[in-house]
C-alpha cells in the first residue's frame, strides 16, 4: 500500500469505521490534541513528551525529511490514533524501521492498533525496508499480543532499561522480524485489515 492510496477507510471489528491518511501539517494542533488526552500513564512510557509544542514541530520536521511516516486515524473529524515508522535514510539500519502505535482509550480492542499497524508495514514494503522493530514496555501486554499476533517476535529484553518520568524502572523488550515474514503472516489472517480485525 503506497501512501498515494490514503485516504482509505477502515471498518473495526464493532462495525464502525475510521479513515487512515498521512499526517499532514494541519494536523499538528490535533496530534497535540490527541496524545494530550491519553491517559497519563501511557504517556508516562512514551519515548518523548508528546504534549509540548516543541515535539510537534520536531515531529514535523522528521515528517517532512521523510525520516518519519505518520498515519493518522480519524473518527468524526477527531485523531483517535496513529502510527509512526521511523527510518534513518543513510547508514548500516536504513534497511530497518522502527514502529509505534497509540489508540485513544474509546477506540482500543477494537482493532485499530492492527488496521494501523498493517498499513504501516504495507508502507514499510514500498519503501524498501526489510526489517521492523517495536519497543515495549515490558507490563504492555495488549500491545505485545498485537504485534505477535502480525508475526512480530521478541528479540531482546533490556532489564530495568526504561524510566518513566516518576523514576520507576522497568523492562525494554523488543520485538522485531522481517517485513516478508510479517507481511506473510498478515496475509494469513487478512481479516484483520479487510472488516474483522483482532
Amino acid at each position: 500500500m503506497a501512501l498515494d492510496s490514503f485516504p482509505a477507510s477502515v471498518s473495526l471489528r464493532d462495525g464502525s469505521t475510521v479513515t487512515l491518511t498521512p499526517f499532514q501539517p494541519s494536523c499538528s494542533g490535533a496530534l497535540l490534541s490527541f496524545y494530550r488526552h491519553l491517559p497519563e500513564e501511557d504517556r508516562l512510557l512514551l519515548r518523548d513528551d508528546v504534549t509540548t509544542t516543541d515535539w510537534a514541530e520536531g515531529f514535523l520536521g522528521r515528517v517532512e525529511t521523510r525520516e518519519v511516516i505518520s498515519l493518522v486515524a480519524k473518527s468524526g473529524g477527531k485523531i483517535v490514533g496513529e502510527a509512526t515508522l521511523y527510518r534513518t535514510l543513510h547508514g548500516w539500519t536504513r534497511h530497518v524501521g522502527e514502529l509505534r502505535v497509540n489508540v485513544a482509550t474509546a477506540f482500543r480492542r477494537r482493532g485499530l492498533a492492527t488496521a494501523l499497524a498493517t498499513a504501516q508495514v504495507s508502507i514499510a514494503t514500498e519503501l524498501g525496508i526489510e526489517k521492523i522493530i517495536v519497543q515495549v514496555v515490558d507490563n504492555q501486554l495488549a500491545a505485545r499480543r498485537t504485534f505477535e499476533k502480525l508475526g512480530f517476535h521478541k528479540e531482546a529484553v533490556f532489564p530495568r532499561h526504561i524510566m518513566d518520568v516518576a523514576g520507576n524502572k522497568r523492562d525494554l523488550v523488543v520485538l522485531a522480524n522481517d517485513v516478508s515474514q510479517i507481511w506473510a503472516a498478515m496475509e494469513a489472517s487478512r481479516q484483520d485489515y479487510a472488516g474483522h480485525p483482532v
